[in-house]
């Protein structure tokens, strides 16, 4: 069973979410509280091992910061599914950059926000509609500025081809498609946008619309 912690200063908010667990079955919350001082306070106390997903709000009422919270979070070990109303798009980019797996939106059903700490739990991405709309409303988040040629190693490479066969492709030698690659990982961390791996280079490719959305399906197999 998926353990979870709530992390919202609204304590409605929490009580909602803890009844839905309760009811679905599947998840079991482990904490709720109001700070991620809190909860990582708890845990040393209790010595127990981190949540398997922390649902946090965007914005606490402590002073902390997305940035600061979601980076203790995941460094504590746990994934961190920001529950939001999405209307904040520089915030959501802190908390993406900070390794938040996705954000889900306050209005939100609580089945969909079970289903998003069902889908974290199991390793699998968060592609959601608010996660989506608050990216795209953030062009400095949304452009990475890349070049043509590191737009067309990119594509071939998130597409499935290997590395030497992008560089056959495109008639260049191995390590300049090699370089490239490298660069675009560079730009899109400097954006907050992170893609250490070639899947997350994938999501990156369709998100900025260099490969169709059914290529991302296609790639994860």
């Amino acid at each position: 069973m998926t353990r979870v912690a709530l992390i919202d200063d609204h304590e409605s908010v929490r009580l909602g979410l803890e009844a839905g667990c309760a009811r679905e079955g599947s998840a079991t919350v482990v904490f709720s509280g109001s700070t991620v001082a809190e909860y990582l306070s708890w845990r040393q106390e209790q010595r127990v091992r981190p949540a398997d997903v922390v649902v946090l709000d965007l914005t606490l009422g402590d002073g902390s910061t997305v940035t600061e919270n979601v980076t203790r979070l995941v460094a504590d070990g746990s994934s961190v599914i920001i529950h939001s109303v999405a209307d904040r798009p520089a915030s959501v980019r802190e908390a993406l950059a900070a390794g938040a797996a996705g954000i889900v939106s306050k209005s939100s059903r609580i089945d969909d926000v079970l289903h998003a700490v069902s889908s974290v739990a199991q390793g699998e991405p968060l592609n959601n509609v608010e996660w989506a709309s608050a990216v795209e409303g953030d062009r400095a988040f949304a452009d990475a500025q890349l070049s043509a040629r590191e737009r067309d190693v990119l594509r071939l490479y998130a597409a499935g081809l290997p590395l030497k066969v992008v560089a056959e492709r495109l008639g260049v030698a191995y390590s300049t498609a090699k370089e490239n690659i490298t660069r675009v990982r560079t730009k899109y961390v400097d954006v907050g946008r992170p893609a250490p791996t070639k899947i997350d280079l994938l999501h990156r490719a369709v998100e900025d619309g260099l490969l169709d959305r059914h290529a991302d399906a296609e790639g994860a197999r």
